[in-house]
């Protein structure tokens, strides 16, 4: 294989069950078809998707929010975040949208970090982690209401050098903050920041949810 990269694949979906419904993800069984001929029970968690925010200002310091995550069990410390729930809304503006109203903040210039998956073993959460510069201050949205774990979250700047010692030490562990610092430093080191894809390049995880999403409603 001349490239091996991260690309699309069609296994075809003979059957698609949800299990339990949540307010934000289902839990989900499909019998898949195997290239062999074969056919798997697979389960797994739909999920939205997601932007998150790398704000860096002129100091090398970077916004962090710290929050409760009772899943865990445990107070994280992330960038400010949210999730693609809103029908219609493109990532970048969901992303400046959860950057003034986690951090008051707006940015006059947008790039791309990474993309990832979070679990793609069992959970379809994607990602989006974008680099905002240009930083200002900005008031929440109109109509925005603070609420559940937000009311007790805090917002804070690190800087880029303290967050690398931070997550070495095993002090921070949630994926965004770790992806994000690390692809941030990694593309100052390497000068890199001004050839990272524009804000609005085409997202293919999207794309393949999008596709499959159409495939599981066909099924009825």
């Amino acid at each position: 294989m001349s490239e091996l990269v991260d690309r699309s694949e069609h296994w075809p979906i003979l059957s698609h069950r949800v299990e339990a419904t949540g307010r934000v993800c289902d839990f989900v069984e499909d019998k898949v078809a195997m290239p062999d001929g074969d056919v798997m029970t697979r389960q797994w968690v739909t999920h939205p998707g997601a932007v998150a925010i790398m704000a860096l200002d002129e100091h090398q310091r970077v916004a962090v929010v710290d929050q409760y995550r009772h899943p865990v069990a445990m107070r994280l410390v992330e960038p400010p975040a949210g999730l693609l729930d809103k029908p219609g809304e493109p990532p970048l503006s969901a992303a400046k949208r959860e950057l003034a109203e986690e951090a008051m903040l707006a940015a006059d210039d947008w790039r791309i970090l990474v993309d990832i998956f979070t679990s793609p073993g069992g959970l379809e959460e994607s990602i989006r982690i974008y680099l905002a510069r240009g930083l200002h201050p900005v008031p929440h949205p109109a109509g925005f209401v603070v609420e559940d774990e937000e009311l007790d979250m805090d917002l804070a700047w690190l800087s880029l050098d303290e967050l690398v010692t931070r997550i070495y030490a095993g002090q921070i562990e949630n994926p965004n903050m770790v992806t994000g610092t690390l692809a941030l430093r990694l593309a100052i080191l390497d000068g890199r920041l001004d050839a990272l894809r524009p804000a609005d390049a085409p997202w293919p995880a999207r794309a393949v949810r999008a596709e499959r999403r159409k495939e599981i409603e066909a099924l009825g």
